[in-house]
C-alpha cells in the first residue's frame, strides 16, 4: 500500500506518511550543507586512517610512518642536545663554582627544582619542609650531617644507611632499652634531662639523674650540652627541632629503640649534572650554610 502523502494545514509541508497516534510526521530534511559537512567528516577520517596510526594495532599503521611516541622521542633528543653543553658543565664544576657563575646557578636551580619535584618532594615535602617519621626539613639551619654546599651532596650523593653504597651515611644510635643497656627507669630519667636540655624538663629528680647517665652513654656522640655532632650525624637535642617528635613518648622511644631512617644512594640513580642542581638547590631552601 502506497504511503499517504498529504500537506500539513498548519505548515503547508509535505507529511512523510507516517502518523502515530494522530501526530504525522512532518518531511523536514537536513540542510544541504549540513549533509556536505557529514560527508566530508567520512572523507577526512577515511584520509587520516590511511596517513596516520588510527588502527589498534602497536607501531605506525599510516603510510606517513608518524607516531606520538616517536614524535616525543626526537623532541626529547632535540632538547637534550640543546642542554647538553649546560649539563657538561655542570658535571664538571664543583657546587661552588655553580653558585658563583650566574648562567650555571639559574640553570641549576630551575633544573634542580625539577628534579626535587620528581625525586625528593614524597618524603621531604614539596618546599623542602619534612614531614613527621623521620624526614627532615630542608628550609631551615638544622642539620644532622652540614649543610655547606659539598656536604649537601655527599649526602645526596651517597645517601643515609642504605646498603647499595659503602660511603653512605651509617652511624647508629644504640637501642639502650632494646640491647639491655638501660633499664626502663633510667630511658625515662635520661629522657627528662634530654627535654630539660631545651627547658621542658617535668621531673627535676628525674632529669638530674638523667643527666649522669646522658654524660655516660651519650655525650660522646650528642656532646656534654647536647648539641650534637656533625661527623657522626648526632643532632642537637637542645633545641625545639626534632625529627621523629620532641614530646616524652617519642623521646623515650627514640632512647628505647634508636631510629634508622634510611634514604638511597642517588649517585646511581641520577646523573652527576643533577646531583649538583640538587644540591645548589637545596642549599637555597633557606637553611643552607655560608661556606
Amino acid at each position: 500500500m502506497p504511503t499517504k502523502i498529504e500537506k500539513d494545514a498548519v505548515s503547508g509541508r509535505d507529511t512523510t506518511g507516517h502518523e502515530w497516534d494522530g501526530i504525522k510526521e512532518l518531511n523536514t530534511p537536513l540542510p544541504k550543507w549540513w549533509i556536505y559537512t557529514f560527508y566530508a567528516t567520512i572523507v577526512f577520517a577515511l584520509v587520516w586512517v590511511v596517513l596516520y596510526p588510527a588502527l589498534p594495532i602497536r607501531g605506525a599503521t599510516g603510510v606517513t610512518g608518524w607516531t606520538a611516541r616517536g614524535a616525543i622521542v626526537d623532541e626529547m633528543v632535540e632538547r637534550a642536545n640543546q642542554q647538553a653543553p649546560m649539563l657538561n658543565a655542570l658535571r664538571g664544576a664543583t657546587p661552588q663554582q655553580i653558585v658563583a657563575d650566574a648562567d650555571l646557578r639559574n640553570f641549576a636551580l630551575a633544573g634542580g627544582r625539577v628534579a626535587f619535584a620528581n625525586n625528593c618532594a614524597g618524603c621531604h615535602g614539596a618546599g623542602g619542609q619534612g614531614a613527621p617519621g623521620g624526614f627532615p626539613s630542608l628550609a631551615d639551619d638544622d642539620w644532622i650531617w652540614g649543610g655547606k654546599l659539598d656536604q649537601i651532596r655527599d649526602t645526596i650523593r651517597h645517601g643515609v644507611r642504605n646498603t647499595e653504597d659503602e660511603a653512605a651515611r651509617a652511624t647508629m644510635m644504640p637501642r639502650f632499652l632494646a640491647d639491655g643497656l638501660l633499664k626502663p627507669a633510667q630511658v625515662n630519667d635520661v629522657a627528662e634531662h634530654v627535654l630539660g636540655l631545651s627547658g621542658r624538663a617535668t621531673d627535676p629528680a628525674a632529669a638530674g639523674r638523667g643527666a649522669a647517665l646522658f654524660a655516660e652513654n651519650c655525650a660522646s656522640c650528642h656532646g656534654e650540652r647536647g648539641l650534637g655532632n656533625r661527623e657522626m650525624g648526632a643532632p642537637n637535642l637542645a633545641d625545639q627541632v626534632w625529627l621523629y617528635g620532641g614530646d616524652k613518648a617519642a623521646v623515650v622511644h627514640s632512647i628505647a629503640y634508636a631510629r634508622a631512617g634510611v634514604m638511597p644512594s642517588w649517585s646511581t640513580r641520577l646523573d652527576p649534572a643533577v646531583v649538583n642542581m640538587l644540591a645548589v638547590y637545596v642549599h637555597a631552601l633557606g637553611g643552607g650554610e655560608a661556606e
